[in-house]
């Protein structure tokens, strides 16, 4: 099974998770809040085995910034149409390079255990599959075949439509990697997982 290439899509920070907006007590503080839950993500997901590289897809600037203090390379969302769109140009970025496979991951995992995402990766060998999120409707992880298009289903019902292009599903538990945060319930189940660092420092947690 080759390593894979994860591509971490986030939109401009003032713009992302508006559903998670109750809990912050204003707009910068949302911004941060969501900037923490994307770093926290991507530091898990570079310390899961199976994983070549993270590189997040993003426009907005302070996230580039504080990616590449982490040493994260980033690519600019140019085509700015969505969470597909993203993940599409920076599939043929990537491919353009010579990356043999490819995959996605939702940055809004700031629970994600790197042994759970290496499962994950171990579960799928070298096919086409996707993880689906806890409600078993979208998808926290999507992964292409080696030298194969990517082909991002994002949206609503993206559990169903990853299955209805060809992606096997993989079953485990793997609670952090399946919790997914887009309300303050979310976050709330995500606390009680156990938060990356920046997460916990944004809410005050120690």
């Amino acid at each position: 099974m080759s390593s894979v290439h994860l591509l971490v899509p986030v939109k401009p920070l003032r713009l992302a998770k508006t559903r998670l907006r109750s809990a912050s007590s204003a707009a910068d503080d949302h911004a941060e809040l969501v900037a923490a839950v994307a770093l926290d993500t991507v530091r898990a997901a570079r310390r899961a085995s199976g994983v070549a590289e993270v590189v997040c897809v993003t426009s907005d600037a302070s996230l580039t910034r504080a990616l590449a203090s982490d040493g994260v390379r980033t690519v600019e969302d140019v085509p700015a149409s969505g969470l597909n769109a993203a993940l599409r140009h920076g599939d043929e970025q990537l491919r353009r390079e010579g990356v043999a496979r490819t995959g996605a991951l939702q940055a809004d995992l700031p629970a994600l255990d790197p042994d759970e995402l290496a499962a994950a990766l171990a579960a799928a060998g070298g096919d086409r599959a996707f993880c689906p999120d806890r409600q078993g409707t979208g998808t926290t992880l999507l992964l292409a075949e080696a030298g194969l298009p990517l082909d991002p289903r994002f949206g609503a019902d993206s559990a169903a439509a990853h299955a209805d292009s060809g992606a096997k599903q993989l079953d485990g538990a793997w609670s952090t990697l399946r919790c997914d945060v887009d309300t303050a319930e979310d976050l709330a189940l995500a606390t009680r997982l156990g938060l990356g660092p920046r997460t916990r420092g944004q809410l005050g947690i120690p």
